[in-house]
């Protein structure tokens, strides 16, 4: 892990240092060793600031904390950047383990292994009012929104149709 101080109106001392980097240490099996941390410490009138940024796996995380005590608040800080990469371990570790699988592997009788895709999801987006309308009403009423397609109930014979739109810039009517 690598460490960068900055000193704001005061000096950087070996026991912040030390201070700092003892308490990164125990956080090393969440890092991993692949961080870099700037430390920066700030001094105004009784105010004591200690920021930290710390950059890992293409995230920067950061946290700020004021106390009267130096070593207080860069406790406090580490604490704050601690909770958020743990977080953000969580959250990439679930994203992997309940990332969708492409294909199963099914064994074929003759000994050979064959890829068979999964069956699709239906996903149920939203629930559509069927109008009573001519198809010519349902044209235009689908060229006016983003919709590519609009189910109604033809007025005249009292079945349902589909009206799509085509890429040929033309619609599609589907009756059953």
């Amino acid at each position: 892990m690598k460490f960068e101080y900055t000193g704001r109106h005061v000096e950087v001392s070996p026991a912040i240092r030390k201070h700092v980097e003892d308490h990164f240490k125990k956080l090393d099996h969440i890092f991993n060793n692949s961080a870099t941390t700037h430390v920066i410490i700030e001094v105004e009138k009784n105010r004591h600031i200690g920021e930290l940024v710390v950059h890992w796996r293409d995230h920067t995380l950061t946290a700020k904390d004021t106390n009267v005590d130096m070593y207080m608040a860069l406790t406090r800080a580490i604490t704050k950047v601690e909770k958020q990469a743990l977080k953000l371990k969580k959250k990439i570790i679930d994203r992997k383990q309940t990332a969708p699988r492409t294909s199963v592997v099914a064994p074929v009788p003759d000994g050979q292994l064959e890829a068979t895709p999964r069956p699709a999801r239906i996903i149920a987006a939203r629930r559509y009012a069927v109008k009573p309308m001519t198809a010519e009403e349902a044209a235009l009423r689908l060229s006016g929104e983003q919709d590519q397609f609009l189910v109604f109930r033809d007025a005249d014979t009292e079945r349902l149709g589909v009206l799509y739109k085509r890429t040929d810039g033309n619609y599609g009517l589907i009756e059953p």
